[in-house]
């Protein structure tokens, strides 16, 4: 009896932890599917997906690097987040049987800042520490939540095509990275009413990378530090807002709300959210 199935593909893969997640939420439910890796190189997409297209048991797949935007021109419908986004990381095959190209990195990411969204500030700002392809997402997603953006790069003309591209409106800043690597002595004013928030969204501080130089002098009182980096999962920025008395949030937050947002659209059934606790310990060990 065949077994209906959902996969990540990329290249790397076998770091991802996507079949740990999903693979979890299906013994949870006792769903009787499957959840795999596989190792998709360059110029392997376009028979990729040919040979998807011909599995019935194929459900779709989740996208990682370096595929996000290389998959469009190769789906035959995007979901309009994902067109704006200008990247991919869920293909489900829909009922007609046409490939769905969705973005569900945007929802992924402000999961775990939704309490926080739901209050009125009078203004709201994100210092966001990198131009790469998870600062696509992310910068989407804070222009829609009415957030002034300050997008830091080794190239700051990148970070303005950025903002060009996925928010236009508003007066956002591209200083150089380098900027929040040393002291500042501005005075923040009054911070009540204001929602500040600093997102690393660069591989900075992953293991095997250099280290986020970041000065907690340009940190606003009452920011929330977020790092979308995993590995490791209290990366030492996340440690130094700890000890500057600074919300927190690291990046299974962001993995985990992903992978719930693909895991309906996949398998037709909620994650089964109320286990993150034991999803958190399973991921980390």
């Amino acid at each position: 009896m065949s077994t209906p199935y959902a996969e990540v593909i990329g290249d790397p893969i076998s770091q991802s932890k996507s079949p740990d997640i999903h693979g979890f939420w299906l013994g949870e439910l006792g769903l009787a599917s499957d959840y795999r890796a596989t190792r998709v190189q360059d110029g392997e997409l376009p028979d990729y997906l040919s040979g998807r297209r011909g599995d019935p048991d194929w459900l779709g797949c989740n996208v990682t690097m370096p595929h996000k935007q290389t998959i469009i021109p190769l789906l035959d419908r995007l979901h309009p987040l994902a067109k704006r986004v200008g990247a991919v990381n869920t293909v489900v095959r829909a009922g007609d049987g046409a490939l769905v190209g969705y973005n569900t990195d945007v929802a992924g990411f402000l999961e775990p800042l939704q309490s926080m969204l739901a209050d009125k500030h009078l203004f709201r700002m994100a210092r966001i520490l990198g131009t790469g392809g998870a600062a696509r997402a992310i910068i989407a997603g804070l222009a829609q939540e009415g957030f002034t953006l300050v997008i830091a790069g080794r190239n700051p003309a990148k970070a303005r095509a950025l903002l060009d591209e996925l928010a236009p409106d508003g007066e956002h800043h591209t200083p150089p990275l380098d900027h929040f690597a040393t002291e500042t002595d501005f005075a923040f004013d009054d911070r009540e009413g204001c929602c500040d928030l600093i997102v690393n969204a660069s591989p900075l501080g992953m293991r095997g990378q250099p280290p986020l130089a970041f000065d907690f002098s340009h940190a606003p009182p009452g920011s929330i530090v977020y790092d979308i980096v995993t590995d490791p999962l209290d990366t030492p920025l996340l440690k130094d807002a700890r000890a500057a008395g600074l919300h927190t949030v690291d990046g299974l937050s962001m993995l985990i709300g992903q992978a719930a947002a693909a895991f309906e659209k996949f398998f037709g059934v909620p994650a089964p959210r109320g286990s993150d606790d034991r999803l958190r310990e399973r991921l980390m060990q």
